[in-house]
């Protein structure tokens, strides 16, 4: 796995402790080597394949951050890669996956239509579709996190992150329950056009959105792994919803407050803190997962400042 992922550092907040009144730590994903927290389930399970059922070639479907994820994983491993890509993809991530050694195939109108030809090229000999989330090898790569925190010394009454479709939840929540935190609340965040996790948790079933609408593109996911569902029965979960101005606000105050660059998903949870929303008296102790992204620039940042004239 040498290089698949790294750990991550665990940093206090003093400025958003401040805010909050309560102690808030930074866990960094945004420093992974692919610039997002995918690094750790993708890269689990493409040398899963890699090693033990001798993969050939990777393909993923992926506009972002999880074709990355994968690029990364097999130039690491020596296992080519095609990452198909919807053609609402940003140029920007196209010529990120080429230069991890990829190849980028333009197919569909969103990610639905990128997966059909994504699976119907796994089928070939030798290759293997790579889900950006919905596979148990994820989870258990992401649940490394969980590790990493309690190696830190900290153990916090919750932890925050951002849900698209869920693997990180899944993979943050088997850890919690594998190292005996049961009762340590997971805080999900999602902008509004994005929310399929926390629909899904009102509903008390899988809730599948009509489409996508939001500057958030990483969460874009219409529904969620069935096993977040599941897995939100059993340990405590406290989901939100923030708006697309809520989330670039936040991640513009934390490039400010931090001298990092994350993009709006991860806006989302770090917004929670910004605007006030979690309570400090039930969670003294805070960890925010910066999950990072590819999807931000200084361009993008000064665009999105105009466009919700912030």
């Amino acid at each position: 796995m040498k290089g698949l992922y790294v750990k991550t550092p665990l940093l206090e907040s003093l400025e958003l402790s401040e805010i909050l009144k309560a102690k808030v730590y930074l866990k960094m994903e945004a420093v992974q080597p692919s610039g997002s927290f995918k690094n750790r389930g993708i890269g689990y399970l493409c040398d899963h394949y890699a090693e033990k059922e001798g993969a050939k070639v990777f393909v993923s479907a992926s506009g972002g951050n999880a074709g990355l994820a994968v690029a990364h994983s097999g130039r690491m491993l020596g296992v080519r890669v095609k990452v198909v890509m919807p053609i609402t993809s940003p140029k920007v991530m196209a010529e990120k996956i080429l230069r991890e050694g990829a190849e980028v195939i333009i197919e569909g109108d969103d990610i639905s239509g990128a997966e059909v030809l994504a699976k119907k090229l796994a089928k070939k000999p030798g290759h293997f579709f790579i889900s950006p989330f919905d596979h148990p090898l994820i989870w258990k790569g992401h649940s490394s996190l969980v590790y990493e925190i309690q190696e830190d010394g900290v153990k916090p009454n919750a932890i925050v992150i951002a849900v698209g479709g869920a693997g990180l939840f899944c993979g943050v929540t088997q850890g919690l329950h594998e190292i005996g935190w049961n009762d340590v609340t997971v805080i999900t965040s999602q902008t509004e056009g994005a929310a399929a996790f926390a629909k899904s948790i009102e509903a008390g079933k899988l809730i599948t959105l009509d489409k996508i609408d939001t500057v958030a593109t990483s969460l874009g996911a219409k529904t969620v792994t069935p096993k977040a569902l599941e897995l939100a029965k059993v340990h405590p979960v406290l989901p939100y919803i923030v708006s697309d101005r809520q989330a670039v606000n936040a991640l513009l105050h934390f490039a400010d407050d931090h001298r990092i660059l994350v993009e709006p998903a991860c806006g989302a949870p770090l917004a929670l803190v910004y605007d006030r929303l979690i309570d400090p008296k039930k969670y003294r102790t805070i960890v925010i997962v910066v999950c990072g992204g590819c999807g931000v620039s200084l361009s993008l940042l000064e665009k999105w400042t105009k466009f919700f004239d912030i």
